[in-house]
């Protein structure tokens, strides 16, 4: 597989993006279609790691955090074909390696990744909300 490279100066363009988005579970549950929506997502993330193989983004994650206290880790994706190599695990190490060391990660986990966390460390939360339409 050669050498994967982390990042977190640069953003990927709308295109590397919805094509890793595509080639893993977060493609159903993101709105990949909605260009100028998807762009909004990448560009209003205030850091964001990415993993690259070569010229090809494999993996990223999209964060919102004040990098001292919380950090909202939005998207974990990591093409299917690199999946199981450590890139997922990386790219949250390195999430830490930029933010404060006291700093916690928060996550809502995909279906399919809900044992992953756990096995890597993370605790599960017992009173997460979402409110996914506006107030009435």
């Amino acid at each position: 597989m050669g050498n994967i490279i982390y990042r977190h100066d640069i953003k990927p363009s709308i295109e590397q993006a919805i094509l890793l988005y595509s080639r893993c579970s977060l493609a159903e549950r993101r709105p990949i279609s909605d260009k100028p929506r998807f762009q909004a997502m990448l560009d209003n993330a205030n850091l964001v790691i990415t993993a690259w193989h070569d010229q090809k983004l494999v993996g990223i994650a999209r964060c919102l955090t004040d990098f001292v206290y919380i950090t909202y880790l939005a998207d974990l994706a990591v093409d299917e074909a690199y999946q199981k190599s450590g890139i997922g695990k990386q790219l949250i190490k390195e999430i830490q390696i930029h933010t404060d060391n006291q700093c916690a990660i928060t996550l809502l986990a995909a279906p399919q990744a809900v044992d992953y966390y756990g096995h890597i460390g993370f605790n599960a939360h017992p009173s997460a909300w979402i409110l996914q339409e506006q107030l009435k």
